[in-house]
């Protein structure tokens, strides 16, 4: 247990300020009064030793590699659950019963169609835009279709918002895929679950029957629970922020795909896959590694490490297991950068350079290897990252709504620029 208060030395003068304890994890130190108390703010660029919020949906313990969902460990939900399960455990706080189980999925599978409006709205693109920057507009576009469920202060409406979006996220994602690859676009289809009618949506044509395949869809699923939310990672508070300020839920979604866009955060897989191709044979494999070794080369292995886990990924595991299951599946034998993956990942688990340092393949190392594997191009990893984390982002919205200590943010800035100056005259200057 953490001492009750904390004291800070300002300019001779002692303050005091609470310590607060969560039920698992670091304590906090309250400095909401810092400024009033001091007149200083702190500094703390990324907020990397700042809790912006108080939340009881997902624990992160990056030392121990640890994940939870409302307490449950990943794994499990990702070895014995589903997707739609672990959507309504976000949502609700509880694993559902089955009869709650089944009235959830039925709400979700009603919501699955979209306004037949909304399909001319994606030939505004051109035939060659980024999906994601399809599914920034069109999300945000949601809220011109579904004004009965904008109002933030029903939680009816909330509600409705909720499923509405967990819904018809694959359906938009599949759309965006199609509209990219020049094909029909294809309709939900409700006998279904939830992954194995996304898989439909996306590789299916009129033509031809497509029978999905479990295994695949069992995958999917598995990739869907495991980036389903964590913790308040930058598009989850850019969902929170947008969202502090009143703003509908489909624009607070959005902001985060917007925000997931980012090489930086949800492209990463994608970068773990461009890397692969600039290795480009297993021959080639010890010069990056030797550049990756050299403090001097700005090189660096994508998909490997983490900024939060010092410990292995506890996401890369199930990834791992999911990653040979699936090219198990399909036989995939000669692939050039599935056998540089392959071979990288050998050395990350043995090389003392690696092991030592804690730089073990993480979950969009295999990630970006499976959903290639799945028939995905690259352009689309961020898309289903996007579609898997929405119901994160709306469980993290909710909580957010409905706390009566929420206020819009601000986030306090040190100011370095110039001070004070009087106007000159253009003549004099």
């Amino acid at each position: 247990m953490a001492d009750t208060t904390a004291k800070l030395n300002v300019g001779g003068t002692d303050q005091e300020y609470s310590v607060l304890d969560g039920s698992i994890g670091p304590s906090v130190v309250n400095i909401a009064s810092l400024y009033k108390d001091t007149g200083m703010f702190t500094y703390d660029p990324g907020f990397t030793s700042t809790a912006s919020c108080e939340s009881k949906i997902t624990y992160i313990d990056g030392d121990e590699g640890t994940l939870l969902y409302r307490g449950y460990p990943i794994d499990q939900l990702a070895d014995h659950g589903d997707f739609l399960e672990t959507c309504y455990l976000l949502l609700y706080g509880d694993l559902p019963n089955k009869a709650e189980k089944n009235d959830f999925v039925d709400r979700v599978t009603y919501h699955t169609m979209i306004h037949e409006q909304m399909s001319r709205f994606f030939s505004g693109f051109r035939r060659d835009a980024h999906p994601m920057a399809i599914m920034v507009g069109t999300v945000g576009a949601l809220a011109a279709f579904y004004h009965d469920s904008t109002d933030i202060s029903d939680p009816h409406q909330r509600m409705i918002a909720s499923l509405r979006m967990i819904a018809k996220m694959p359906t938009i994602a599949a759309m965006a895929y199609k509209y990219h690859v020049g094909q029909p676009f294809v309709y939900p289809r409700n006998d279904l679950d939830y992954s194995a009618n996304f898989l439909r949506m996306c590789f299916s044509v009129p033509c031809e029957e497509y029978k999905v395949n479990p295994v695949l869809a069992r995958a999917m699923d598995r990739i869907f629970i495991l980036h389903a939310d964590h913790e308040q990672n930058a598009s989850t508070s850019t969902v929170r922020l947008a969202g502090s300020s009143g703003a509908n839920p489909f624009a607070c979604i959005a902001a985060g795909i917007a925000c997931l866009w980012g090489p930086a955060h949800g492209g990463a897989n994608e970068a773990a896959l461009n890397m692969l191709s600039e290795i480009g044979s297993v021959d080639r494999i010890p010069e990056f590694v030797a550049r990756a070794k050299d403090k001097n080369d700005p090189f660096r292995l994508m998909g490997f490490g983490h900024r939060v886990y010092k410990n292995y990924d506890p996401r890369a595991k199930i990834m791992q297991k999911t990653c040979h299951e699936v090219l198990g599946e399909l036989g995939i034998k000669d692939d050039p950068l599935l056998d540089i993956a392959m071979e990288l990942e050998k050395i990350a688990l043995n090389d003392p350079y690696f092991v030592e340092k804690k730089l073990y393949p993480n979950i969009d190392f295999y990630s970006g290897i499976t959903l290639r594997a799945l028939g995905f191009p690259t352009t689309m990893f961020t898309v289903l990252f996007a579609l898997a984390r929405t119901v994160g982002w709306i469980a993290q919205w909710k909580e957010m709504v409905e706390d009566p200590s929420q206020r819009i943010g601000r986030p306090r800035q040190l100011y370095t620029g110039s001070p004070k100056r009087d106007y000159t005259p253009i003549e004099q200057r």
